[in-house]
């Protein structure tokens, strides 16, 4: 039995036309956590967008095994049912729709199944608390009017209502200060502790700080040039990304 929840083969794929991703290769199992770093214009997002199926970005060649499932020609909501998350670097704003009214309807998609009001409040107001909100935070529109941080919490707190087998965090850290940093890792923290695995994409390491990394990939040119552990964030934040430049 593949003991991975994740696992990408020889994956090209890119937008409009051009090739961002030249052959990458990836696997993540259950529990753990992936961090994906590199400079700006690497690839890094067009690879999250891909693997949650964003119809903009497109798979040329090469394989995405979700839970045992190749998921390729899958769309975005059917890959969100089955347990893949993506929290979003700019979260839009949806006027007239309640954060809570998209959460119930988030969590009915996501299980299938009719959400019981009673836990489902119940549970907004243990997140609430854990990321210390204030509960008439989820009456709001949908990010109108939210503050940069504000958007970060309300990804980390759909990321703790729909519980995805796998969750992929993209550029979750920017613009977030250091209080808001240490909110935020509370509840990625949670979620790992629940299970969950994680990849998060970033340029800065300060949310990995309170988070225990089990791997760390370098992405360069649309290539991963380099693998390693939790220490290859310390050789990145020694000798930046210039080292690995050539090797893309």
């Amino acid at each position: 039995m593949d003991e991975k929840i994740l696992k990408i083969k020889d994956l090209h794929a890119g937008i409009e036309g051009e090739e961002i991703l030249h052959g990458i290769d990836l696997a993540v199992a259950p529990g753990e956590t992936h961090v994906l770093m590199g400079p700006n214009g690497a690839g890094k997002s067009t690879l999250g967008n891909v693997i949650m199926g964003n119809p903009a970005y497109k798979a040329l060649s090469g394989s995405i095994f979700f839970d045992g499932e190749d998921i390729v020609s899958l769309s975005a909501d059917e890959r969100s049912r089955r347990g893949l998350f993506l929290s979003f670097q700019n979260p839009l704003e949806v006027p007239g729709l309640s954060m809570e009214a998209f959460l119930r309807g988030a969590v009915r998609e996501r299980t299938g199944k009719a959400v019981k009001i009673f836990a489902f409040r119940k549970k907004i107001e243990e997140i609430c608390k854990l990321l210390d909100m204030d509960p008439s935070y989820v009456e709001r529109d949908l990010n109108v009017g939210f503050s940069g941080g504000e958007k970060k919490k309300a990804e980390i707190f759909q990321l703790l209502m729909l519980e995805p087998k796998l969750a992929i965090l993209d550029e979750t850290d920017s613009g977030l200060d250091v209080d808001a940093v240490r909110t935020v890792s509370k509840g990625i923290d949670h979620y790992l502790q629940n299970g969950g695995a994680l990849l998060i994409i970033t340029h800065s390491t300060r949310i990995l700080d309170a988070l225990k990394v089990d791997a760390t990939h370098i992405l360069v040119n649309g290539r991963i040039v380099k693998d390693g552990d939790g220490s290859l964030v310390e050789e990145i934040n020694r000798g930046g990304y210039a080292q690995y430049v050539t090797e893309g």
